[in-house]
């Protein structure tokens, strides 16, 4: 399974595009549509380079949604699921609750934790509430 137009459209209206390297709520040099390898201070990208760069973090998270759950997932699910590893990387996603209760089968307990990962520095950010619940809804569709 591949991430699906509804993935990325939900990634990049929650990263938005920077073409200049900035740091992130979380302190992280940060470019493009939230690309974290390997940026330096002063960075700039251009579009062009942007949507390369996150293709390259979507194969990266999508690899390991494929990897780390083993039950059968919705488009969405796994939309849903690309976006949340995208933004927290797969070791958040190992071990999480949300990926313990799916692979238990239990879909709709597990769409339930989206809504615990809004915090950065133990300060609950908007912008991470409203990611969390597109991420749920994506999930649920």
């Amino acid at each position: 399974m591949q991430p699906s137009q509804a993935a990325i459209d939900l990634i990049k209206a929650a990263e938005g595009l920077r073409l200049t390297a900035y740091r992130d709520s979380a302190g992280i040099l940060t470019i493009g549509y939230g690309s974290t390898g390997g940026i330096k201070p002063g960075q700039t990208i251009t579009p062009e380079q942007a949507e390369a760069m996150l293709v390259d973090d979507l194969d990266e998270a999508a690899d390991a949604v494929r990897k780390l759950v083993t039950v059968p997932l919705t488009q969405g699910q796994f939309d849903a699921l690309v976006s949340f590893t995208f933004n927290l990387g797969a070791g958040r996603l190992r071990d999480s609750t949300l990926l313990r209760l799916l692979n238990q089968g239990k879909y709709g307990e597990a769409s339930n934790q989206f809504q615990y990962w809004t915090l950065v520095g133990g300060v609950r950010l908007l912008g991470l509430v409203r990611r969390r619940k597109a991420e749920a809804d994506l999930f649920k569709s």
